[in-house]
């Protein structure tokens, strides 16, 4: 199928540095179907699935996938060739393709895991980080969305996005060394219906942070039991569904105060908080001043903050 036929909408941000391109992908299909997407560039690309379920096939891999949202995996390969079929009406990706030159000077310095696959773009061979693609956790959720709502302007701009696309980078290898292929082979949650479950579960928080529902009601919406939910939401993300709460207040409370004009108080009440002073309590606790002094003085407290 033509792939303006297939595509309804697409929505599509990018960032370009010296070294570094960066992209963050909405795209919404009018129907399925299948992409053929070719060229001839040689890259490392820290791949992340947001939303949405498709299947591909990486020519250069010589391998296929079937993905849901909230995954993520590091690529090298000389040249591209893959065919991705969605099965779902949105889909939604981000992105960050170093070039092998900076990639190398990067990973060489990283962990054994980040070590050995930097051996392997450095002999110049097709590879993918793990055959065993892992969920994002918070972490690499929270820089994500730093990436995508910074605020800097120019050169400033251009740092920030190199930095956080190394911790991004950091922040990946992290998570697979934790994660062994062992350990990934022995979790908890096994089955695909029960980790989309899961992935339901923190979408479902995720567009109700201001008012979420309790572990028994998000229990009964997901239609997974309460014990499958608590053990494997901590697994999956990371964190207990209560500290993905609180971390995802704390996570849009920064960048509001940094990014709006809106007041504490206001800030207070979006973020689901009773009253302005338990936000200010539990903002205090998390980065050692308050709201109220971040309005005042954001200069200073931007630094901080990041």
């Amino acid at each position: 199928m033509e792939e303006n036929k297939l595509i309804k909408n697409r929505i599509s941000k990018s960032w370009e540095l010296d070294k570094i391109h960066i992209s963050h992908n909405v795209i919404e299909y009018a129907s399925k179907g299948k992409q053929l997407s070719k060229n001839d560039s040689e890259y490392v690309r820290l791949h992340f699935g947001l939303q949405g379920t498709y299947d591909f096939t990486f020519a250069q891999l010589n391998s296929s996938y079937s993905l849901s949202g909230h995954h993520n995996n590091i690529m090298y390969s000389d040249g591209l060739e893959i065919e991705v079929s969605n099965k779902s009406d949105r889909i939604e990706t981000f992105g960050i393709n170093f070039t092998t030159e900076s990639f190398i000077e990067i990973g060489q310095n990283g962990n054994e895991t980040l070590k050995r696959f930097t051996d392997k773009v450095v002999n110049k061979k097709n590879a993918i980080f793990s055959k065993n693609w892992r969920t994002n956790d918070f972490k690499i959720q929270q820089v994500i969305n730093e990436i995508i709502n910074c605020t800097y302007k120019d050169e400033l701009k251009n740092l920030f996005l190199l930095s956080k696309s190394i911790e991004l980078l950091v922040v990946q290898a992290d998570l697979y060394e934790k994660q062994s292929e062992e350990q990934f082979a022995n979790q908890f949650i096994r089955s695909e219906k029960d980790k989309r479950k899961l992935i339901e579960a923190k979408e479902l928080l995720s567009s109700r942070i201001d008012n979420p529902p309790t572990i028994i009601e998000l229990s009964k919406l997901t239609g997974i039991n309460e014990y499958k939910l608590k053990k494997g939401f901590k697994e999956l993300f990371g964190t207990t569904v209560f500290g993905y709460i609180h971390n995802s207040r704390m996570s849009l409370a920064k960048r509001l105060l940094l990014g709006t004009d809106k007041s504490a108080k206001e800030i207070a009440y979006q973020t689901g908080y009773s009253s302005p002073q338990h936000f200010s309590n539990a903002f205090k606790k998390k980065f050692g001043f308050t709201p109220n002094s971040v309005r005042n003085n954001p200069d200073s407290a931007m630094d901080q903050l990041d």
